[in-house]
């Protein structure tokens, strides 16, 4: 009989089919460590695929180097002086570019210490900068170093936003290694040092050594180096400029590491000095930023199109707008403001101020207020009867006159009789600018304005010979920069040159074609009068030693004063007074508009020689020797110069027809508050058209009496 082998009972009396353990064979949780392992190793075969792939995918996806360089955010603008200083920047700050090879070594040593120590080892992200954080986090409780690279920063700083998201940090590891992959080491840190933020809106070495110390990048001392490296961690905090204490504190953190690192020796860290460490002045609110906020919204209209990065040249002498800014808050009156404009030969500004203070009130006085120019618009008066026949040696009487109903009266309500057109202008005599408006009409004053350049609405009644009209600053010293410049047209400009950071020109002012506005003679005329009037008259502590042609104008109730005038190619104008256009004790042109007036171009002109004025006026033959024809004339009309040169025929051009009815009211106007009647604001261009000639006007009006009567030329 066959045998049976049957499971063996137990003592139990349970059989076991369990067979025997191979002492070879794993056990249940090893062969689930392998299992892991193993998909572990997949998973993480696939993974590291994964992120080859993304890397590649995002390596194709990098701008080029170049592109990288001019990538920013906002556009730079760089204002300069005239010497080229700065005198502020605007937007995001990048400086310069520096080239790696003219970094200097001691900030990318210091650069590379404190911020990526294993910068030239690991391959843009640092796993054990990662695990070292990681622990210092669990140490502390709190995290106290971050696993950054300086690659994972600049990925940071070009591409992305400094939020702490986990998205965030994926794509900028992503970045990193494919910045990495694309560009050297070099190239990594040279595009770092230039874009990097060091506070105060200076991205870039170069930005921060000039904002800080006041020169380039490229001249760090390790002092230097030890404090705009240690900016990074925390710009704001550590801003020299903000707190000196803090920043030094930190840079010798980062000189005490640079020496663990090995990077400078003992020695060089005890020999830093940061005693010796000289900050750059503070770029102040004040001053000249009324100049620049005039400038600026003109480059809308000159570049049109740009958004790159550019520096402005301007035409802003730096001494001259300091003494500008210090002459008016010296002598401007308690309460009120003032404002200064200051022209060169050829209409470059040399220094605006526009108010007292910026900071309490950035309102530009100097071009965007109007205000009446009381005497001062004398000039166009004379300067209409000069063209018009009469001479500085022409007789006229200092004496009662009414016109239309409106009677001017002189300061002090005396009347000096027959005395010359120089004597007439020097003292400011309200009576002989009424006679000679009314003589040469008032539209012709008018249109003499406009002609040098007045661009607000003139009142065309006859209180406007004593500048009853509302006029600009920066006009007025137009029209004055006009009479030096021997009645040639001057334009006002602050800006010389646009360029890129890398100094390519993208704009360069070009004058603007020579244009008369009046004869050589009518310009030698009004100069002799102006400069009596410093000379002689209301204008006397205007006088700087030199040669000084100028005018005073004050307006009824000392609400306003002003002080306009030339020398030695510069022309200044001075206005004072307060913006609700209440009274201001004592307030004269020839008083302190006058005095600031001296006290700027007493510097202003301290460099250049003494010029002498042309005053002779050398005639016209017309003039000197009158013919049959001009005598046998129609004696109701006389001629004049329009601007283009042509002689002309105004005729009664302002006749009752043309002439507004006198209001019951009273408008300020003239030297000490003289009464003038209402009217309307301005003249038409109907108007002007007619007081220029070029339309006939048949009213007729009373024939002027100069030295001798003009004839066409």
């Amino acid at each position: 009989m066959a045998r049976r082998d049957f499971p063996r009972r137990s003592e139990s009396g349970r059989s076991s089919s369990r067979r025997p353990r191979d002492p070879q064979e794993p056990s249940f949780v090893r062969r689930w460590l392998r299992r892991i392992l193993i998909w572990g190793a997949a998973l993480t075969l696939l993974g590291a695929m994964a992120v080859a792939v993304a890397v590649f995918v995002t390596e194709r996806s990098l701008p080029s180097y170049e592109r990288m360089k001019t990538t920013q955010t906002g556009q730079t603008i760089v204002v300069r002086a005239s010497d080229g200083s700065e005198i502020v920047t605007l937007g995001p700050s990048y400086g310069r570019w520096v080239p790696y090879e003219r970094i200097p070594q001691t900030l990318k040593d210091a650069m590379i210490s404190v911020e990526d120590r294993r910068f030239r080892e690991h391959w843009g992200v640092d796993p054990i900068g990662i695990v070292r954080s990681v622990m210092v986090r669990i140490q502390s409780g709190h995290w106290r170093q971050g696993g950054s690279t300086i690659t994972q920063q600049l990925a940071r700083n070009i591409f992305l936003n400094n939020s702490r998201t986990f998205d965030r940090k994926i794509r900028e590891a992503l970045l990193a290694m494919a910045i990495e992959q694309k560009f050297t080491k070099d190239q990594v840190l040279e595009l770092y040092l230039n874009k990097v933020y060091f506070g105060g809106g200076a991205y870039g070495v170069d930005s921060a050594a000039r904002k800080f110390f006041g020169h380039s990048g490229e001249q760090l001392t390790l002092a230097e180096a030890a404090i705009i490296a240690g900016l990074v961690k925390a710009p704001s905090h550590y801003s020299p400029t903000a707190d000196a204490a803090a920043a030094v504190d930190r840079a010798k953190v980062v000189v005490q590491t640079m020496q663990e690192a090995g990077k400078i020796t003992p020695a060089e860290a005890a020999a830093t000095d940061f005693k010796t460490v000289k900050l750059a002045q503070e770029q102040g609110q004040n001053s000249a930023r009324y100049f620049t906020d005039w400038v600026l919204p003109q480059l809308d209209l000159l570049l049109p199109e740009n958004d790159q990065p550019i520096e402005v040249w301007t035409t802003l002498d730096p001494a001259a707008q300091h003494a500008a800014t210090d002459a008016i808050q010296a002598n401007v009156p308690k309460g009120a403001q003032g404002a200064l404009v200051s022209l060169d030969r050829d209409g470059a500004v040399l220094a605006m101020v526009g108010g007292t203070d910026y900071v309490t009130s950035n309102y530009n006085r100097a071009v965007n207020a109007v205000r009446q120019p009381g005497s001062a618009w004398k000039l166009f008066v004379y300067l209409a009867a000069l063209e018009a026949g009469y001479t500085p040696d022409a007789k006229v009487k200092d004496e009662p006159v009414t016109i239309d109903g409106w009677s001017p009266r002189n300061s002090g309500g005396t009347y000096a009789g027959e005395i010359d057109v120089r004597s007439a202008f020097a003292y400011s005599k309200n009576t002989v600018a009424a006679q000679l408006g009314n003589e040469v009409g008032f539209g012709a004053v008018a249109q003499m304005a406009r002609r040098f350049g007045i661009t607000t609405p003139i009142n065309t009644l006859p209180s406007m010979v004593l500048g009853s009209s509302d006029v600009r600053v920066i006009d007025m010293v137009r029209a004055f920069a006009a009479v030096q410049a021997k009645g040639m047209a001057v334009t006002p400009y602050g800006i010389r040159k646009i360029t890129s950071t890398e100094g390519e020109v993208l704009y360069s002012h070009r004058p603007d074609p020579a244009q008369q506005l009046v004869p050589n003679f009518v310009a030698a005329g009004i100069t002799d009068l102006l400069q009596s009037a410093v000379s002689i008259g209301t204008g006397r502590a205007a006088q700087i030693g030199r040669p000084v042609a100028g005018k005073t104008g004050t307006t009824s109730s000392n609400k306003d004063g002003w002080f306009l005038g030339f020398s030695s190619g510069i022309t200044t104008g001075v206005w004072m007074g307060r913006d609700d256009a209440h009274p201001v004790p004592g307030l004269q042109g020839g008083t302190a508009p006058a005095r600031a007036f001296a006290a700027y171009m007493k510097i202003a002109t301290a460099k250049r020689p003494p010029e002498k004025f042309d005053t002779d006026l050398k005639l016209p033959q017309w003039q000197l020797e009158p013919d049959d024809e001009v005598m046998q004339a129609n004696p109701d009309g006389y001629f004049y110069a329009d601007p283009d040169g042509n002689i002309v025929e105004p005729g009664a051009q302002n006749g009752a027809q043309n002439r507004a009815p006198a209001g019951d009211g009273a408008l300020p106007g003239g030297e000490q508050g003289v009464p003038v009647p209402d009217g309307p604001p301005a003249a038409g261009d109907d108007f002007l058209s007619r007081a220029t000639g070029k339309q006939a006007d048949p009213a007729p009006r009373p024939r002027p009496k100069p030295a001798a009567s003009p004839k066409p030329i």
